[in-house]
């Protein structure tokens, strides 16, 4: 087979098609994680009544005591007063109760299948991940380089592409500055 830019860059392709789809996706996830967050999203949302009592009485005692009536079987992060509401932060769960009416919630967090382990494959720094995501990134930049070489013609990248090129680059260039 001849090595050609276009046999280069199929190749290529064909052989990152796995991470590149999903370095995509859990890159649109990440960069939208504060509107939804794939690894902490709402599964259930539980209402609950205690019997209002003073803020001042809430102590790692309450808070077990609390755990223990209401089945958390989680890891308990800690827990927060917030003028007259009790905040208690678990691995997987949230309450929040308004200490003079005794009402609250519990907010039962889940991870969303694949999506979530794509996430982590983006975020990986893991010391075999680093030499195969840095090979992904010489990929990228191939892919880039011999793409610009596969027309010919009036569509090359000498007649129209660099256009488009100039383009795309003026939009990352214009946001760096506008950000800094």
């Amino acid at each position: 087979m001849k090595l050609t830019a276009r046999n280069t860059h199929r190749d290529i392709a064909y052989f990152y098609v796995g991470l590149i789809l999903s370095f995509s996706l859990s890159g649109i996830f990440l960069n939208h994680r504060r509107s939804w967050n794939p690894t902490h999203y709402t599964v259930d949302k539980k209402e609950v009544h205690i019997i209002p009592f003073a803020k001042d009485s809430v102590n790692d005692a309450f808070v077990n005591n609390f755990v223990r009536e209401q089945n958390l079987d989680d890891n308990l992060r800690g827990y927060s007063m917030d003028g007259n509401s009790l905040r208690i932060s678990f691995e997987k769960n949230d309450v929040e109760i308004d200490l003079t009416n005794g009402n609250g919630t519990i907010v039962t967090y889940g991870a969303a299948p694949l999506i979530t382990q794509m996430i982590k494959l983006h975020k990986d720094t893991s010391k075999w991940w680093i030499y195969f995501s840095d090979s992904f990134g010489i990929a990228m930049f191939t892919l880039g380089l011999t793409g610009m070489f596969i027309e010919k013609g009036k569509l090359s990248f000498k007649s129209r592409g660099w256009k488009l090129a100039l383009i795309g680059l003026l939009f990352p260039l214009l946001f760096l500055f506008l950000l800094s």
